[in-house]
């Protein structure tokens, strides 16, 4: 009998100490995941090419190796204000800290030292893949029409592999999330401030109709094959995105000259009606780049690619939820 894709289950758990098996289940850290991709088995392997009497084949001999693993998670609150959102182990590895005002939001912030990681378990159908160390980048997809993903892609150290039926998991936390729609989701505010003090809210700033929003976390997590310390570090991060404007031939001509002028602002969206899992999204340094000319059933559309980067350092992003 076929096994099946669809008899899968992720769980994933916040490693005490790097790269030793964290132990996820699936009654704390089942993750609830569409679109799945899997690499079992990275390997860098090493041609033999020995010389012999004859032509012919040689072996590879299996070297430096590790696992990939990708899937998305649906963007939306824990349901509950001030409650740590499902996902949220999944950031945490993704170089974020996780800052959590009790009762009110969570907050993820990006940091540069002191990277956490994760244990991933994938079972497939009568097959586990352990992926220890588990470090990785992740995108955010805000896009009208559709519901709010976080698509992750990690890079493990090979845990192994063996025959295990999966767990029974357990997905009462992760809560429904709201498709991005005008009645839902906040607009693109261009210029706001991030008020923190207690509930987020963006206060003032400009804003225009819009397809939504993509960012691109752009965190390098290379493998690295050292004797005694294979390792996945997260060596860089350059945040990136993707906005589609419906503007006026006024507001056209003054974005373009804010392009020429290299000028950055912050730009910020709030998604959810929902009180406990509503996410925000500030970013306070934007610049736009490369501007395109799109159409929308007939309607021109502006499109820019986004430079999203650091003010004071470690603040180019600030996702907020559960408030």
């Amino acid at each position: 009998m076929s096994r099946l894709i669809r008899n899968t289950a992720i769980l994933a758990k916040t490693e005490p100490v790097y790269g030793v098996d964290a132990v996820p289940t699936g009654a704390a850290n089942a993750m609830l995941v569409s679109n799945l991709s899997i690499n079992p088995l990275n390997a860098q392997n090493v041609e033999r090419n020995n010389i012999r009497p004859y032509l012919g084949g040689d072996e590879q001999l299996v070297g430096s190796r590790y696992v990939e693993m990708g899937f998305d998670v649906e963007l939306v609150g824990a349901g509950t204000l001030g409650a740590v959102p499902a996902w949220g182990t999944l950031l945490r590895a993704c170089g974020f800290a996780e800052v959590v005002t009790a009762g009110v939001r969570v907050d993820y912030v990006p940091v540069s030292t002191g990277f956490e990681s994760a244990t991933i378990y994938w079972y497939d159908d009568g097959v586990i893949h352990k992926g220890l160390g588990a470090r990785g980048t992740a995108s955010l997809k805000l896009t009208v029409g559709e519901k709010p993903v976080i698509s992750c892609k990690f890079v493990c150290l090979n845990g192994g592999v063996a025959v295990a039926a999966a767990p029974t998991t357990e997905l009462e936390d992760w809560q429904i999330p709201e498709i991005v729609l005008d009645a839902n989701s906040g607009n693109l505010i261009w210029g706001a401030t991030h008020a923190t003090a207690t509930a987020p809210a963006l206060v003032g700033g400009d804003f225009y109709p819009s397809q939504g929003l993509t960012i691109e976390l752009g965190i390098s997590t290379p493998f690295q094959p050292l004797l005694g310390g294979e390792s996945v570090p997260i060596t860089e991060r350059k945040v990136t995105g993707a906005v589609q404007l419906d503007l006026t031939a006024a507001q056209e001509v003054a974005a373009m000259a804010a392009v020429l002028a290299t000028a950055k602002t912050s730009l910020g969206m709030v998604h959810g009606t929902v009180a406990g899992s509503r996410v925000c999204v500030f970013m306070p340094g934007v610049q736009r780049i490369e501007p395109t000319k799109e159409d929308l059933n007939g309607a021109r559309m502006c499109g820019y690619k986004l430079l999203i980067n650091p003010v004071a350092g470690n603040d180019e992003i600030r996702i907020v939820t559960s408030f």
